[in-house]
Parts: C-alpha cells; sequence; structure tokens
C-alpha cells in the first residue's frame, strides 16, 4: 500500500516518518513507556487486597436485602466500613477524596418491598478538568441459590468481593497521585436484585454533569481455577459492546452499510486496556471478549452504557460456577460457594493494577476527541476531521485492516501544524489511502506523551455521551 499524507502543506513519508520541512513540534513525545504507570501498578499489595476481603467476608451475608442496623452482619455494616476506609484512605492523602453515598428507593421483582440502595464512592478530583471522569467499580452486595434469601451465609468473596476488593485498594494506590482528571471509586449494592447500584451511580453522574469516558467494572476476577480445570493466572477476560445502544435505527442502518460496528467507544476503551497490559503487568494479557457481557449475562457496566456512557467488564480467565449463587456446603469432595479460598490473591493483585494503570493513563490524557468525522468516498483520498482538544499538543490518526483486531498503524500530527476545515474542524488527509480498505480513527496527545483511546468516526465512535434508554433490570 502507497500511503501519502498531507497536513498543512507537509508531506510525511510513511518510509521514514520524517516531515519534509521538520521542526521541534513535528515530533511526537516519547510515549513508549511511563514510568509513572509502572509504579502504580507495581504500588499494588496482595497483602492489602487479602485484609479488604477477609473483613468483607466477615460480615456474613451483604445481601442487598439483608440487615441495615447491625454493627457487624448484613449490607448496613459492610456499606460504613467500605466507607470508613475510604475516609481512612483520605486521611492518609491529606482528605484529597471526596466520599459520597447516593441512594435511591427501588422495588422490583428481585425487592418486592421499598428497599434503599446505596453506593459507597471516593471522588479524587481532577487538578485540571475536573468534570472529565474515569469510573472503577465494583458491587459489594452478595447472594446465595436462592436469590430472595437476605438471611443464609453468603461470603461473596469472588463475586464481587473480588471487585469491590479492587477498588478500594485502586484509591489506595491513586490517591498518592494527582491527575488532571477525576477519579471515582464506587462501590455498588444491589447488583445482584437487578443491577440497581449501577444506575444508582449512573444517574447521579448524569444529575452531576459528569463527562464519563470510561466506566471499569470489575465483577468476579479474583479466581484463577476455572470450572473447565484450566489453571490461569496470566490473562483476564475484558467484555465491551459493539453497538451504543443509543443509536437510532437510521444511524443503525447506515453503520451496518458502511462498516463500525466493532468500534464502539466501549471497544476501542477495551483496546487500549489490552495494550497496557503487557507493558505495566508482567507476564499478564488480556482476552477481549467482543460481547457486553457474558453471555445473557450483566453486570454493572450495563447500567453506565444505558445512560450513554463506555463501559467494559472485567472478569476472571474462566468462572467456576460450583463457587457463584451457591449454598455454602460440601457436597462429594466438591465446595460449593462463594468462599475465601476460591480467590487467588496475587491474580486479583494483576488485574487490579491493570485497572489502576489503565485509570491513571486515561486521566494523565487528554480527552477523547469529539466530532470526528470522515470523507473520501469515490476518491483514492481519505480525509478525517475532529473538533480540537483543549491540552493536547498533537493527535495521532490511526488505520487499521478492517479484519484486524487491534490498530495497526498510526501517524502523529502536531496540533500547531494541522488546518482546519470550513466547519473549524481539524483536518487531515490521507493521499492514495482508499477509504473502502480501511478503519480509521484518531486519538489526541498529551505533551508528556499520554495518548486518548482512539476514536472511530461517526456516532458509534464518539465518546461524549448521546443520550439514555430506558433501563430494564439485570442480574
Amino acid at each position: 500500500m502507497r500511503v501519502r499524507f498531507l497536513v498543512t502543506g507537509f508531506m510525511l513519508s510513511l518510509a521514514t516518518g520524517v516531515p519534509a520541512a521538520t521542526v521541534s513540534r513535528s515530533v511526537p513525545p516519547p510515549a513508549n513507556f511511563h514510568p509513572e504507570l509502572r509504579a502504580i501498578a507495581a504500588a499494588v499489595s496482595p497483602g492489602e487486597l487479602q485484609a479488604t476481603l477477609t473483613h468483607l467476608v466477615g460480615f456474613g451475608t451483604r445481601h442487598t436485602l439483608s440487615d441495615t442496623r447491625s454493627q457487624t452482619r448484613g449490607i448496613g455494616a459492610a456499606r460504613r466500613w467500605v466507607k470508613a476506609r475510604f475516609e481512612q484512605i483520605s486521611n492518609g492523602c491529606g482528605g484529597c477524596l471526596t466520599i459520597v453515598t447516593p441512594a435511591q428507593s427501588v422495588t422490583g421483582e428481585r425487592i418486592p418491598r421499598p428497599t434503599e440502595v446505596q453506593d459507597v464512592v471516593a471522588i479524587l478530583h481532577g487538578t485540571m478538568d475536573p468534570d472529565r471522569v474515569i469510573v472503577i467499580t465494583g458491587h459489594l452486595d452478595s447472594r446465595v441459590t436462592d436469590v430472595m434469601n437476605s438471611t443464609a451465609d453468603a461470603p461473596g468473596a469472588d463475586d464481587d468481593g473480588s471487585g469491590t476488593a479492587a477498588v478500594i485498594e485502586a484509591a489506595r494506590v491513586l490517591s498518592q497521585h494527582r491527575f488532571p482528571a477525576t477519579l471515582v471509586f464506587g462501590v455498588d449494592s444491589g447488583e445482584e436484585q437487578g443491577l440497581y447500584g449501577g444506575k444508582v451511580l449512573a444517574d447521579y453522574a448524569v444529575a452531576h454533569g459528569w463527562r464519563v469516558e470510561a466506566d471499569l467494572n470489575n465483577d468476579i476476577i479474583g479466581g484463577i481455577r476455572g470450572q473447565d480445570g484450566v489453571i490461569d493466572n496470566t490473562s483476564v477476560r475484558l467484555f465491551a459492546e459493539s453497538l451504543k445502544n443509543t443509536l437510532t435505527p437510521r444511524q443503525i442502518h447506515l453503520l451496518n452499510y458502511t462498516g463500525g460496528e466493532l468500534d464502539s467507544p466501549s471497544r476501542n476503551l477495551a483496546r487500549f486496556i489490552a495494550r497496557l497490559a503487557p507493558r505495566y503487568v508482567n507476564n499478564f494479557h488480556v482476552r477481549l471478549i467482543y460481547r457486553t457481557d457474558r453471555y445473557r449475562r450483566g453486570g454493572d457496566q450495563v447500567e453506565f452504557l444505558n445512560a450513554g456512557y463506555p463501559a467494559v467488564r472485567f472478569t476472571e480467565r474462566s468462572e467456576d460456577y460450583t463457587h457463584e449463587h451457591q449454598d455454602v456446603r460440601v457436597v462429594d469432595g466438591v465446595q460449593y460457594g462463594d468462599v475465601l479460598s476460591g480467590v487467588n490473591f496475587p491474580y486479583l493483585a494483576k488485574v487490579t493494577a491493570l485497572n489502576a494503570a489503565a485509570m491513571a493513563a486515561l486521566a494523565n490524557a487528554p480527552a477523547p476527541p469529539e466530532g470526528v468525522s470522515i470523507s473520501g468516498a469515490v476518491t483514492v483520498d481519505t480525509g478525517l476531521h475532529w473538533q480540537p482538544v483543549p491540552g493536547a499538543v498533537g493527535y495521532y490518526v490511526w488505520w487499521r485492516e478492517t479484519t484486524a483486531p487491534q490498530w495497526q498503524h498510526k501517524r502523529w500530527i502536531a496540533a500547531d501544524a494541522a488546518t482546519h476545515d470550513a466547519d473549524g474542524k481539524l483536518s487531515f488527509t490521507l493521499h492514495d489511502a482508499n477509504i473502502d480498505d480501511w478503519f480509521f480513527g484518531v486519538s489526541s496527545v498529551s505533551a508528556d506523551g499520554y495518548a486518548s483511546p482512539v476514536v472511530f468516526p461517526g456516532p458509534n465512535g464518539d465518546f461524549a455521551r448521546s443520550g439514555a434508554v430506558p433501563v430494564s433490570g439485570g442480574g
């Protein structure tokens, strides 16, 4: 393939990558490795995770409908302990965290009487653009075989004590740093009864005008032995939806015709995280799963998607269903129930480290470009257009084969070298790059080399919230 690039009159050579007329800002900031991300990942402690999870299991049950008044048992005691833990972490960083407890009174198929569903949320406000928000979530509630049994012991070690422990540990580690964007650490309730806690936090985000660029939902992330007998402590599954469920029928029809169904912001967020894993977490990689969740199952990320926000779900490589939604018992030598022994803490630390590094990378990067559009039908050239991003010193234009799982090629465009089109957008033309043969995208880059996720042209690729859809229950 022969490709030429045109930016404000400069020709860029694909063979050399050097502009014909070189100026200092034509060179992209170095971005192969960020020591801060490695330090953040290394600071995650298996011991801290184990201590947190031991406390959570010690509440006996954390069922959404369980006791809220006891100081030692039930969802109320667990929520108060999480809040106290966030307060302790905040004290260690000079009061850097704002702690809120958004709640809604709900009823539903699995909540037959009005019940307050309350989340516990810690907020590390951004230093430059605090309305830009990166969220990590895990759900606090647990259950046994009968989803309505609110009194039996339900340890909830892996589902989802592991995700809750990851959220708290991420808060502990990341609170020692400051970021341009805001980080939110959400411990949700009500997930097992219908994804209510995810909705509580997503509604809170909408009400407070948050520009949520990512929800990293962690649910069942501590086990290394699946029911298939395979032991794997080197990978994690990352689920991401295809089509934004806020698209109109007309937009879906056009998308089906022109392509891009694999390039929702959630998918490109997942690709972004997958590229970080081997670089910052030792002997670890991401298995991208092109589904919103496991087959016909759900998690709290679904409510962020329903609210119009990008969201993904982390889950261990292979689940052991004898540990999920089960009464605690031993039958024919097989341990049923979600007990502490089913969690591997060095593995949980790897998943948590990847989450923390991803949050930091997202928060340090400029916002993903908005209004990305593309042109080039019936021509051998392809044009890309996007709104300028505050704080970006430049951009990468990316392209890949239409069947490739990851972005394959990129080209640097300095912000001060880009031209503007008639609509005031930045404009970049790739000569001899046929729009028919490739997928294209744009990411923004900070002065210290942090790049945003890639944004695919059109409404399915845009990271900006585009409205909500009616929410139905889950489980």
